[in-house]
């Protein structure tokens, strides 16, 4: 019975709900990150594991700091804290609002990206990565 209850509140979730909610997650971490900048010491933003961990720079280290950045209109400092983050951003939120409209008339969608995609995404973080510890 409890099986059936759980595949019924599944089946009966909207569409919609799932990228609403990233949405909705994603403009109070804004609002939390538009008056907290990540430039300066003292705020509660979390610090990057594998930066923690290695030292290193991971693919993603600085995007906190360039959200902050374009949100405040400071373009050069955004191109600064990650380049690659700066020109992925336009794609992901592409695939964001996409996944949303669809939600929104009622339809399921996924990204089904082909392996030789993946590889190449994978490649450029690699890259971006080696080339970002290296200077």
């Amino acid at each position: 019975m409890a099986d059936s209850v759980a595949a019924r509140g599944v089946a009966l979730r909207h569409p919609a709900a799932a990228p609403l909610a990233v949405l909705a997650a994603g403009a109070a971490g804004a609002g939390y990150l538009y008056v907290t900048d990540p430039h300066q010491p003292g705020h509660v933003l979390p610090r990057c594991p594998f930066h923690l961990v290695t030292g290193l720079l991971c693919p993603a280290c600085g995007g906190t700091r360039m959200v902050y950045d374009l949100m405040h209109g400071h373009l050069a400092g955004a191109w600064l804290d990650n380049r690659a983050l700066l020109l992925a951003s336009p794609f992901a939120l592409a695939l964001l609002a996409r996944w949303a409209a669809e939600g929104l008339r009622g339809r399921r969608w996924r990204p089904e990206l082909r392996p030789r995609t993946q590889a190449l995404i994978l490649l450029v973080a690699v890259a971006w990565t080696v080339a970002r510890n290296l200077v």
